[in-house]
C-alpha cells in the first residue's frame, strides 16, 4: 500500500526500563566476585529477584568490558593398568568425603596450612582447619568433630600424603566404620572434586587477600566458606548454592488467656 519494501523496515530499539538499574547491579556483583562468570552472577541476581536471562547478563557483561574466566581444560576417564575404571562415584551425601591439604603464607612470610573437607555429593565443604602446622592428629581431630556432627561417612578420598597414610590415621578410621580410599600416587585428578574445590579457594580468596596474621586468615577462610555454602552458585548444581540457608519456622508458643471464671484455661497454641 504504501510502496515500500518490508526489507526497509526497522524497528526502533528500545531499552526496557530496568537496564540502568541491572547494569549497576550486574557492575556490582562484577566488583564483589572478581573471578565469577557473567552465569554465576546470573544465578545471583536471580537469587536476588531479578527477572533475566545469561544472554541478556551477557551483553551487558561484555559492553562494560567485564572479563571472563578462562574456562578450565578438561580431563580424561581415569583407568588402571588393566583397563578398569577406578573411580568412585559418590551416590548420596555422605557416601564420600574428600579431604587434602592448601598451603599459603601470612605478610611475614611464614607458611601456613589449610585441611579442607569436602562432601563429594553435594559439594559442601564440610570443614577448612587453618593452622601453622596440621599433622595426623589434627587430621583425626577434625573427623572426630565431623563425624560427631554430620554422621560417618562410607568413604574417605585422600592422597597418600603422610598424615593421610599414618597408621594412627588408618586405624581410627576403621575402627569407627568408614574406609579409606587412596588415589595412586600422583594422580591428583583422581582426586578431582577437592583438586577443585582447592582452585576454587586459592582463585577466590587466597590469590586477592594478603593475610597479615593467622588469626585474620582464619576468619576469612571461615567466612569464605560459608559464603561458598550458602551462596555461591554452583555450577555442576544447576548454579544452586550447595547448603542455602533456610529459615524454618519456629514451634508454636503456648499461651494461656485470662479466664474470668477463675478456672483454669486450655493452652492456646499460637503459630
Amino acid at each position: 500500500m504504501l510502496g515500500q519494501h518490508r526489507s526497509t523496515q526497522r524497528k526502533v530499539p528500545s531499552r526496557p526500563d530496568d537496564e540502568a538499574a541491572l547494569r549497576d547491579e550486574i557492575i556490582a556483583l562484577a566488583k564483589l566476585y572478581g573471578r565469577y562468570g557473567y552465569r554465576r552472577v546470573t544465578a545471583l541476581l536471580r537469587a536476588a529477584g531479578w527477572c533475566t536471562n545469561h544472554k541478556r547478563v551477557e551483553r551487558i557483561w561484555r559492553q562494560e568490558g567485564l572479563k571472563v574466566p578462562p574456562r578450565q581444560p578438561k580431563r580424561g576417564r581415569l583407568w588402571l593398568n588393566d583397563d578398569a575404571c577406578i573411580r568412585l562415584r559418590p551416590e548420596r551425601p555422605n557416601h564420600v568425603w574428600a579431604y587434602d591439604f592448601v598451603e599459603d603464607r601470612t605478610r611475614d612470610g611464614r607458611k601456613f596450612r589449610m585441611l579442607c573437607v569436602i562432601d563429594e555429593f553435594s559439594r559442601e565443604a564440610l570443614a577448612i582447619r587453618v593452622a601453622r602446622q596440621l599433622g595426623s592428629a589434627e587430621v583425626i581431630d577434625i573427623l572426630a568433630d565431623l563425624f560427631i556432627a554430620r554422621g560417618v561417612p562410607a568413604h574417605i578420598r585422600s592422597d597418600n600424603g603422610p598424615e593421610f597414610v599414618a597408621k594412627a590415621v588408618q586405624g581410627w578410621i576403621t575402627g569407627v566404620g568408614a574406609r579409606t580410599a587412596y588415589i595412586a600416587p600422583g594422580s591428583p585428578w583422581e582426586n578431582g572434586y577437592v583438586e577443585s574445590f582447592n582452585g576454587k579457594l586459592r582463585n577466590e580468596l587466597l590469590d586477592c587477600e594478603v593475610f597479615n596474621t593467622l588469626r585474620e586468615a582464619q576468619v576469612l577462610i571461615e567466612q569464605w566458606r560459608q559464603h561458598f555454602n550458602t551462596v555461591r552458585p554452583h555450577s555442576a548444581l544447576g548454579y544452586r548454592p550447595p547448603a542455602p540457608e533456610v529459615v524454618m519456622p519456629g514451634p508454636p508458643v503456648p499461651i494461656h488467656r485470662p479466664n474470668p471464671t477463675g478456672s483454669v484455661p486450655p493452652a492456646v497454641m499460637l503459630h
